[in-house]
């Protein structure tokens, strides 16, 4: 895909997450619209998978380590055709299988059941090692929260991964600055984050803009041609990013908008589509 389509499929994952959210009154829409544009990268770009084949065994592993925005990850696997996207309008509800957390043994296209914040990064460390054992050529996706990373098990499971050189992983950090208490630095400061990776023997990859299509693209190229040791990329985005009334506010880590403000959070989609449109 060109840069242009992507931006326009991240656009509808944008959709997806809030009418996900609203229909289920409940969810974290911050956090999955900061992270839509890697998601968007991830499934339609970077990873070898096949929607037809979600567990064919060479594929590319994906584990979200900040599992509360599972609303990100299925509209971005109901946008690539793992599951119907009418099915979003499900999520939370009794009986559906996209409930608050992802879960593996009944969502199509999720390989790790995670939200237990610091664990996924651990599962995803362990599959890593698995592929250079088997001698596998997937590599291994993991995407983290930056206030997760106040997690120790972090950084034990970052310390075993850069002894192992598990240049087959790539840790991303969503840098947006805000957890579900406030500010990061407010709260329990992880920074300088770059520096405590490269301590953990990581290549780093500082993003400008995790928002921005092409400073992704040149990231995960670098990753991919990084060998001998694993990849950290950190990526400074806006939390809620896409909905005006969202962005960079807090409140909206962990909850749903109502009908006023779903109608307004679709308006403000639609605009941005119109305009990507236009180009």
């Amino acid at each position: 895909m060109n840069t242009l389509e992507l931006q326009k499929t991240a656009n509808e994952v944008r959709k997806g997450i809030v009418t996900a959210v609203h229909s289920a009154k409940a969810g974290h829409p911050g956090g999955s619209l900061s992270a839509a544009d890697v998601f968007t990268y991830l499934y339609f770009e970077e990873m070898n998978i096949d929607p037809k084949n979600p567990k064919k065994p060479d594929r590319d592993r994906f584990v979200l380590s900040k599992g509360h925005t599972a609303p990100g990850l299925y509209s971005v696997l109901a946008e690539r055709g793992y599951f119907p996207k009418e099915d979003l309008k499900t999520l939370r509800h009794l009986g559906s299988y996209l409930q608050g957390h992802p879960d593996m043994k009944h969502i199509p296209g999720v390989d790790m059941s995670s939200g237990s914040l610091g664990q996924g990064i651990s599962a995803a460390v362990g599959m890593a090692l698995s592929a250079k054992l088997s001698n596998e050529s997937y590599r291994v996706y993991t995407l983290l929260g930056d206030g997760e990373l106040e997690e120790g098990q972090v950084w034990e499971a970052s310390m075993f991964a850069g002894h192992r050189k598990l240049d087959n992983l790539v840790v991303i950090v969503d840098n947006n600055g805000l957890q579900i208490d406030g500010n990061i630095a407010d709260v329990c400061s992880p920074y300088p984050i770059d520096k405590k990776f490269e301590a953990f023997n990581f290549h780093v990859i500082n993003v400008a803009d995790g928002n921005d299509m092409d400073q992704l693209r040149a990231a995960f190229d670098e990753a991919r041609a990084t060998k001998g040791m694993p990849t950290a990329i950190i990526m400074k985005t806006v939390k809620g990013k896409g909905v005006s009334f969202m962005e960079n506010n807090v409140g909206w880590h962990g909850k749903a908008p109502n009908d006023e403000q779903y109608a307004t959070a679709m308006e403000d989609l639609e605009k941005v589509g119109a305009a990507l449109c236009q180009k």
